[in-house]
């Protein structure tokens, strides 16, 4: 998403139904918890890491069950401000840009999930909120200490330097952007989960799903049995 695009704020086209779906599927997802919901590890002793002081989200959960055909209710609301969520949809699309056929971050509504994600009342969530809402927080804050301006503001040249110094946890990263490199790789992880969980995303990974095979099965190749076969041998599983 280019700068001239971003004087506009993010617009979403995602229905509350589809934005619990993603939710939904993130929340089962093995993956997610080695991205998220864990402590940062490191307590910051230079730079300028925001102390938040973030009101509780009193919101009722929507159960075991939910109708995501009609949302319940009691919904928890979106908490992102359009500010946060201009942010968001700038970060995703450097994380996950347009790419030939395959769609940016943005394109399939990722900033409407970290929305979901961040506003849910869980522990776990509230938990990643903190570190994502204190990373955005930081990457303003950098931005106006390197630049004078807010991070949609900058150029992309400017938006990469500081990005770039942040990205991965290099062995020789400074002591200030250490947990700032931490906080990211929680949101990034984040934004990959919620962009390969679209439709979109699972097209672009090539995952067929489950697709009938048309006509008789033609059963495993020979390759395939050879493998089997070996595994079960070793295992002592062999007729």
């Amino acid at each position: 998403m280019s700068n001239e695009n971003m004087k506009n704020h993010y617009l979403s086209n995602m229905t509350r139904r589809d934005s619990l779906k993603l939710f939904g599927t993130l929340s089962a997802m093995t993956l997610v918890p080695m991205m998220t919901g864990c402590s940062l590890t490191s307590s910051p002793t230079k730079g300028h890491w925001p102390k938040l002081d973030l009101a509780p989200i009193t919101a009722k959960g929507y159960g075991k069950d939910p109708s995501l055909i009609i949302p319940p209710e009691s919904l928890w609301p979106k908490t992102l401000t359009s500010n946060q969520l201009n942010l968001v949809a700038m970060l995703s699309d450097i994380i996950v840009p347009k790419e030939g056929n395959s769609p940016s971050a943005t394109q399939v509504n990722v900033p409407d999930v970290i929305d979901e994600w961040v506003s849910a009342p869980y522990d776990r969530q509230q938990h990643d909120r903190l570190t994502i809402l204190s990373a955005l927080v930081w990457i303003d804050g950098e931005s106006t200490l390197r630049f004078g301006q807010e991070f949609v503001a900058l150029t992309a040249k400017q938006q990469y330097a500081i990005i770039d110094d942040i990205a991965y946890r290099a062995p020789n990263l400074p002591e200030e952007y250490v947990q700032i490199s931490e906080a990211f790789s929680v949101f990034r992880g984040l934004v990959l989960a919620a962009y390969f969980c679209s439709p979109a995303g699972i097209k672009d990974i090539g995952y067929m799903g489950n697709v009938p095979i048309m006509g008789d099965y033609p059963g495993p190749t020979p390759e395939a049995m050879q493998h089997l076969n070996k595994i079960l041998a070793e295992l002592g599983l062999k007729a």
